[in-house]
């Protein structure tokens, strides 16, 4: 908790004016906060980078876990070429008008094709297959996990008192 909140202080105290008129101190969670609200799946819009410099954003299932964004796609996928180049991403997760959480780090495969996978990968593996059953994929050839590390998270709360 201390880290993510360490992380959510330092960018929005590094943040634009214009950002920090929007994202105040009444209006964002705290690390506690966050953790309580970010529970189960999220849909996050991805952010990636094609070779030419352009951007792409695709939607993505997002699991908030120990203080970092956790998602999957297809090995197939263009974000999953996209990231193995440039590892470089975005994530953004939006309820409405009431929340925001906007983070910006680098993607980290943690069930790599061509390495060994990351001492993480037993854990997110059991909490995966419990959340979408052990029989959803072929989780070591189908599908990639990432955990996003991020440089950079803001939150926005319209109402912070109702989160979690």
């Amino acid at each position: 908790m201390r880290e993510l909140q360490a992380l959510l202080d330092a960018s929005l105290s590094r943040s634009t004016a214009h950002l920090r008129s929007i994202v105040t101190t009444e209006r964002t969670l705290t690390a506690e906060q966050l953790t309580a609200t970010l529970t189960g799946m999220c849909t996050l819009a991805l952010s990636t980078v094609t070779a030419k410099g352009e951007p792409r954003i695709s939607g993505v299932d997002g699991h908030f876990l120990h203080g970092r964004w956790h998602f999957g796609t297809a090995r197939t996928a263009a974000k999953a070429r996209h990231l193995a180049a440039r590892p470089a991403a975005s994530a953004a997760h939006m309820r409405g008008e009431s929340l925001g959480v906007f983070t910006h780090g680098t993607a980290e495969p943690l069930n790599p094709l061509d390495a060994a996978p990351s001492p993480d990968w037993p854990d997110l593996l059991a909490y995966l297959k419990d959340f979408y059953g052990a029989d959803a994929f072929d989780w070591t050839t189908e599908v990639v996990y990432y955990r996003l590390d991020p440089q950079w998270m803001t939150v926005y709360a319209a109402e912070p008192a109702e989160a979690g």
